[in-house]
Order: structure tokens, then sequence, then C-alpha cells
């Protein structure tokens, strides 16, 4: 099929759609009923003089309506008179068939027209059936007299009817509301000629007392004057209750077409009129997209600099009252903006669409404000957000980690000072040299416990000071003091160390004076000080603070406590020895009478030290046990958070995933009319907006994640801020897809589209979308126009895709494939056409005045042109002349023609 013929059988089947109602036959044509004889009367007469004033132009004329067709001829003579076209050659034969087959070729014509023929045959026609011929007749007047008169995109009675409304609406006693007893007294016939010839008819002289002479009055004059043959009798009309409704319908639409000459000027008002008011919604659509870009870029700009702002705070609090604030932006500011940023592209894709059906050029906004540059504006927005909550989280983390470390540090420096407190006064001492043997001795004895002990807390220097280097590599805000205090500890502990090796060489130098010593008592302080020692370091273990961020991290701490309680049994061993050398010492005391003197001279640790910090040990296990096990609870209630995050995330997740895949479908799949899609997208819209409650509670649980400082979960692959970005993306493409569809139907509306002949369209389209994402690449949108009967030649081709593709994307979509099926059938308007209207009203000059437009049109589209007109320059013009040219090629972007 060739375009021609598609054009051709896309206009039939259009116009069998808009006027369907009036080209079947009616109920009152059933074969089966009578026709009432007043109307049958009435119907012969205007029929026959109906055709009459056709046959006339080919010299002939019919007597007997239901006689003089029988044989087809004057039939088939009155199509061609009134269609202007040549019907098939009649049979010369006389015989019934020969006449059967003339008049079926007058059917078949009047069938070719779009007329569907119910229970008219062409036997009936030929044996002289009244009824049928009559209908008959009436299909042809509805067919080439009534169907193409239409008044504001109305049917054609409809349009005939409020031709004729509009048209007596100012003539007093007329009241037109049908076809039948609105014209029984004949004023309506006389204002439709005084409306149009107020020459022919003085109406003020006219009553509504005297319908026949009014009837007579108007019969007259319309043969007379208006070569409109007399169809009607006016006694006839009178005198029945109800005249015929198709007898008067086509003697008034033989008025409409002797005076549709007249109607040239308001056509011509009516297209300019409609014109503007496209431009001047077109125009206030550009002004709100301007103001709107404009807005929404003024928020983006104020807001990136505040989420480029990574100054960190010194405190938790703070770090957290600025994730706070985040949040807030996250769940209050950003998300009407998400709207509006949608709204825009809606708002340009249907300005657009309402540019191209009306033959305007496409929109341009302002530098800086194309859509492109808006969603580059948003694209940075959201990788700065994204950033800017990478950094509040890593320096939450960061704080943590130094208050943690901070703590620590306190609290090893307390127990290092507690220890080392008065150790340097006593390394100052010179005791030894009043001494006596056995004092040096314990001195001496003395003095290695102390380096044992001493070498034991090197350890524990060393980790105050990788901690003070920790906490400056991490810039903790009160480093300085962390410094001063750690450079204190080690200044006194390198004292410490000379003062130690001074009072070693002083005792050496004395301990040869010194030959005995008291084997018990050195050995208990040399086990009793490493014993001590390590109690020290279970002490400081088991009040360590610990953090931890999971299970498996909690579980390893419980296992090495559970470690160090299986060596508690070794440990009371290793008292009970070091107790047994005191409980020796006391026992050789005892029996071989020594007095002691109630302190060992070689440690200043007792017996009495050692039982107190046993018993604080086994104090401080069970307490341990406890707090290992409330952080159990704790990371049991976060792996909860994670499971119950998880749970939601991984249904929302795909839900999104499938809704997106879902609306996809809708442009692909062909189900209904566009009003059914559009009814089931907004349903779908309305599933998404219902669901919004869910996100909102995974919202909530990942806040408590948050709060609870969980920043990783094993059980879902899916973040907050995937589905986050995934609800954006299904809110912009559920709006994106509705939008398309408003086009579609925007489309449809404005170029005379069928369903049908869309779905076809749809269809072809569909099925050369491969790929199934709504675009055809030129190899396939070439394969289509050929498998709809296009012959194309390289040349032909190149051409269309410069219509189809004019950005040279290498795509063609579906609303491109639309626009150029339907280009050359589709009735818009053009600068040529409204630059005819404007010369109608201008009575053919080639400038139009203020005066003539304020006439001829609405005010508001008056002065619209007033102030939009530039001056016409020309000889003889006068002052208030205006240059309707120009104007008329700027309303489409075109140079003067």
């Amino acid at each position: 099929m060739t375009a021609v013929e598609m054009q051709a059988q896309y206009q039939s089947s259009y116009m069998m759609t808009a006027t369907e109602e009036y080209m079947i036959q009616e109920d009152d044509w059933d074969r089966d009923l009578l026709l009432d004889p007043a109307w049958e009367k009435q119907q012969r007469k205007t029929f026959t003089a109906w055709c009459n004033s056709h046959l006339r132009k080919a010299g002939t004329q019919i007597e007997n309506i239901e006689e003089d067709f029988r044989n087809g001829l004057k039939l088939m003579l009155l199509l061609e008179v009134i269609s202007g076209e040549r019907l098939p050659k009649p049979d010369k034969g006389k015989m019934r068939f020969h006449k059967i087959a003339n008049v079926n070729k007058a059917l078949d014509f009047i069938c070719s027209k779009g007329v569907k023929l119910v229970s008219i045959g062409a036997e009936e026609i030929v044996d002289g059936n009244v009824k049928m011929t009559l209908g008959m007749i009436w299909t042809i007047i509805l067919r080439f007299a009534i169907q193409d008169i239409s008044v504001e995109e109305t049917s054609a009675k409809e349009g005939l009817l409020l031709w004729c409304q509009r048209k007596t609406a100012p003539y007093r006693n007329v009241n037109v509301q049908n076809f039948h007893i609105s014209w029984k007294d004949g004023l309506a016939l006389c204002a439709l000629i005084h409306r149009h010839r107020p020459d022919l008819i003085d109406y003020s002289k006219l009553r509504k007392d005297d319908p026949i002479g009014n009837l007579n009055t108007a019969f007259e004059v319309a043969e007379k004057f208006l070569d409109i043959p007399k169809m009607l009798d006016a006694d006839d009309i009178v005198n029945t209750p109800k005249p015929d409704e198709k007898a008067i319908m086509t003697y008034v639409s033989c008025f409409y077409h002797a005076f549709a000459g007249a109607e040239q000027a308001e056509t011509a008002a009516n297209r300019i009129c409609k014109v503007l008011a496209v431009n001047q919604e077109n125009e206030k659509l550009m002004e709100e997209y301007e103001k709107l870009a404009s807005e929404l870029l003024e928020w983006i700009r104020r807001t990136i600099p505040w989420l480029e702002n990574r100054v960190a705070e010194q405190t938790m609090p703070a770090m957290q009252q600025k994730l706070e604030d985040f949040r807030d932006y996250r769940r209050v500011h950003k998300p009407p903006k998400v709207q509006e940023k949608c709204q825009l592209e809606i708002n340009f894709n249907t300005l657009q669409t309402k540019l191209r059906l009306s033959n305007r050029p496409a929109f341009m906004p302002s530098e800086g404000k194309m859509v492109s540059d808006i969603a580059n504006a948003w694209k940075g927005l959201e990788q700065v957000e994204k950033g800017y909550e990478e950094w509040l989280l890593t320096e939450i983390r960061r704080l943590e980690r130094l208050e943690h470390l901070a703590e620590k540090f306190k609290q090893k420096c307390t127990l290092h000072e507690s220890w080392t407190a008065g150790k340097e006064q006593l390394l100052s001492l010179k005791d030894y040299e009043s001494a006596s043997l056995m004092e040096i001795r314990a001195l001496m004895r003395k003095h290695e416990a102390f380096e044992s002990d001493l070498a034991a807390h090197q350890d524990r220097v060393e980790q105050i000071a990788a901690i003070a280097q920790e906490l400056n590599e991490l810039d903790y805000h009160d480093a300085a003091t962390i410094n001063a205090r750690c450079q204190g500890i080690c200044d006194e502990w390198d004292n410490l160390g000379t003062l130690t090796q001074k009072r070693r060489d002083s005792l050496e130098r004395v301990e040869k004076l010194w030959e005995t010593i008291d084997q018990l008592f050195l050995e208990f302080a040399k086990r009793a000080a490493p014993f001590n020692n390590w109690m020290d370091g279970a002490m400081e273990d088991l009040q360590d603070m610990f953090i931890v961020h999971s299970i498996e991290e909690i579980q390893s701490l419980i296992t090495a406590h559970d470690q160090f309680k299986a060596t508690l049994p070794e440990a009371d061993k290793e008292r009970m020895a070091t107790m047994g050398i005191q409980n020796e010492i006391l026992k050789i005391a005892q029996t071989y009478g020594i007095k002691l003197t109630g302190e060992n001279p070689y440690t200043v640790i007792s017996p009495q030290d050692i039982s107190n910090k046993w018993e604080a040990v086994k104090q401080l296990v069970p307490m341990r046990d406890q707090m290992l096990q409330e952080e159990v609870a704790r990371q049991q209630s976060n792996e909860r958070l994670r499971r119950q995050f998880a749970a939601q995330a991984n249904i929302i997740g795909p839900w999104i995933q499938t809704k997106m895949e879902e609306i996809s479908h809708v442009s692909i799949d062909i189900a209904g009319s566009l009003e059914e899609q559009m009814g089931n997208l907004k349903q779908y819209e309305q599933n998404i907006i219902n669901y919004k409650s869910n996100i909102d509670k995974l919202e909530g649980d990942h806040q408590l994640s948050q709060e609870g400082l969980i920043f990783d979960n094993k059980h879902t692959n899916y973040t907050m801020e995937h589905v986050r970005v995934g609800w954006e993306q299904l809110l912009t493409t559920i709006a994106r897809t509705i939008n398309e569809v408003e086009n579609q139907i925007l489309t449809r509306d404005a170029k005379g589209i069928s369903q049908e002949q869309l779905n076809e369209f749809r269809a072809s389209f569909n099925h050369f979308d491969r790929k199934r994402n709504g675009m055809m690449d030129p190899d396939d949108f070439r394969a289509c126009l050929i498998s709809m009967g296009y012959d194309l030649g390289e040349v032909e081709f190149a051409r269309i895709m410069t219509l189809v593709d004019a950005n040279n994307t290498g795509v063609v979509t579906f609303q491109a494939f639309i626009d150029f099926m339907t280009r050359e059938t589709a009735e818009t308007d053009t600068a040529e056409q409204v630059m005819a209207s404007f010369k109608i009203l201008a009575s053919d000059k080639t400038y139009i005045t203020v005066e003539e437009l304020r006439r001829e049109l609405p005010p508001e589209q008056a002065e619209y042109c007033i102030s939009r007109m530039t001056r016409f320059v020309g000889v003889n013009a006068p002052a208030d002349a205006l240059d309707y040219i120009s104007f008329s090629s700027a309303l489409y972007g075109e140079s003067d023609l």
C-alpha cells in the first residue's frame, strides 16, 4: 500500500467515524414500519425539489420520485452531478436485471463514500418502494449536502442546528431548538434570510400569528433571489403537528450553502482567535518554565556550598547535629525539589508537544536553563550530597575512635602515674650509708625487685606513647594536653631510669660488704613482684574499655576473656606458692625465734597486698562477664536492626525494579485505548504513592541503624542510598510515562487519529523496536516503512530521516514516528492560512487597521494582535495600519513570506 492509498484509507475511516450516526439508516426507515402520510408528502415534495435543483444542471428533472429512479439512470446522473465524479457506464437494456444493475452501481458508489446502507436494496428501488426510495435520497442528501456542515467541531446535524441558532439568536419570537416545530411559524426562515440579505425582507413587519404569510414570503424570496427552489408547502407545515425533520433539514441546508460565502470572514476570525489563543497559552507555559527553572537552579546553587562545607566539629554531639541537619535536608527539603524537577521536565515536554502540534518552532529556554542544564546541576548536587554523607560518617567514626583512645590514654596514664608516685624520691635516698649489713642486702634486693618492676612497666609507657601518637595523627582536638601529659610521663620515665642506675651503682659499691641474704624474703620478693604486676595487668585488662561493631568482634573478646579465666587456676597456684614462701618465713622465724621487723626488706609488696589484689581480680571477673554480655545484647540488637532493614530493603529494592519494568512495558505493549492506558498508569502512580509509607519505614530503620553506629549490613546489597535513588527514578519515570501518554492523546486528538489507527501505528512501531526501548534505529525504521507500503530510494529516505531525526541522534522515537505518519493528513494551521484569514478581515488589503481588528476579533485577541503587530509602512496607508503579514510569519518562527 502506498502512502497516498494510506492517506485515502485514513480519510475514509475518519469520515466514517465522524458521521457514523447520520450515515447509517435510522430506525424510522425500518422496512416493517409505515411512514407518516404527512411526513411522506413533505419528503416527496422536498426531496423531489432538491433532486431537480441538481438535475437541472444536466438538463433534466424528475416528476415522480419513486418512478423516475426505478431504472437507475437518473439516479446515476444525480450522483455524478452532485459529486463531480464519473460513475461506471450504465447498462442500456430495459430488462429488470438491467435496472437492478444500474441501481446497484449507484448504491455501490454511495457506499464507496463511506456510507452504510441498511435495509435498502436495488430490488426495492426498482420495484418503486416509496419508503426505501425516500430513505436512499435522504442518505444522499446527508452525505453530499449536510455531512460537511460542522460548527465548532460538532456533528453535521448539530452543526447545522448550531448555525441556525447563532444566526437567528438576535431575532424576536425566534427560538430554534429542532428541525420541526421551531420552523412552523416561518419566522426562523425569514430571520435567516434577513440576517444575510436584509434588503430582501422587512422583518419588523412580520407577525407571529401569520405563519402562512411568513412561510410563503420566505419560499418566494428564496426561489426568486437565492436560487433555492420551493421544496415545501406552507399549508402542509402549518397544519402538521410536527413537520418532517428531514424535509426541514434538507431545505435549511440549502440556505446554509447559499450563505456559505458570507461565513468566510467569521471563519477567518475564528481561525485567528484559535491561533492567538494557542500562542498566548504557549507563552504562559514558557514563562512558567523559566520561573520554575530559575527557582530550582537557585536552590541548587544555595544548597551545594552548604554540602561542600566539610569543616569538622571537634565533639561527637556537634557532628551528630550535623548528621541530623543532613537527615532533615533529605526528609524535608529535598523531596519537594525532586517533585519540582520532575514537574519541570513534564512541563517542558508538554510545551514542546503543544508547539509541535500547533506547527510552532520548538521552545529554547534561556541560556543555562535547558533541561540538560538542570539535569547536570542536579547530578552535581547528588554527587556533592553523597560525598557530604560519606564525610559525615567518616568524621563520626573518627571522633568515636578519638574519644575511645583519649579515655584509654587517661586510664593508662593514671595507673602509671599512681605507680611512679614517690619513686624518684625513693631512688634518691642514701639510706645505705648508715644501714647494717642485713639492711644493705635488703636494700640491694629491694632495688633489684624495683628494677624488675620497672622493666615490667616499660610496655605500659610505650603503650601510652603509642596512643598519644595515634591521637595526634587523628587530629584530636585537645592534642596539646595529651602531648604535655605524655611528655611528662616520658621525661619522668627517663629520670627514673637514670636514678635507678645510679642507685644500683651505689649499692654495688657496698654489696661486697654484705655476705648473707635472707633467701626466703628475696624469693618472695622476686615471685611477688611479677605476680603482683600480672594482677595489675589483669585488673587493667578486666577494666579496659572496648568498642565493637559486630557480634563477631564481641565474641572474640568473650573468647579472650574465657581464655583468661582458664588461666586463673594456674595463677591461683602461683599465689599459693608465693604465699607459701611467706608462710615458710613465718615458720622459720617461729622455729628459730627470729624476731621480724614486720616488713620484707626486699619488697613493698606484702602478702596482704597480694590477697587484696587477688580478691579484686576475682570480683572483676564477673563484672567483666556482665559488661561483655551487655555488649552481646547490644550487638544482637544491632544485628536485629540489620536484619530488619535488610528484610524491608530486599523487598522494596526488587519492588521498585519490577515497577520500573512494568512501566517500561506500557509504552511497548498495546492494551486498550490511550485513556485506558492513562487510567492504568494513574493506578500505577497511586500504588506507588501508597507505597511511600514503606520507604518512610525503611528510612526510620536506617536512622536507627545510624544512631546505633551501624555502617555495614551483610544481609542485603541494597543501601538506603540505592533505595532513595531508585525511588526518585521510579517517581520520575511514572510521571514521564504519564506525560508521554498525555502527549500521545494530544497528538491523536490534534492529528485526528482514531484509536484503531493509533494502535496500528503502535503495533508496527513495536514490531520493529527490537530492543524494546521505545526507539528504532534507521535500518529498522526503513524496514517498518517498507512494510507499510513505502517505496523508498536513498534520497527519499534521507529526506524522511531529516524529519524524524532532526537532531541526528541516530534513533527514531515513537512520537517522531507518529508525527511523520500523520504529517500529510493532519489539519494543522499554517502561517499562510493565518495570513489568508487576516487578508479576509482586511478586505484584501496588505495591511489591517486597529479598528478592523477590534471590530472583527474578541477584545482579548484584538488587543493581543495590536500590542504585537508592527506598524505598516506604505503609500496612502492610514496611521493605524498594522503589518499582519510579518505577524503571521512570526507566529510560526518563519521569515516574511
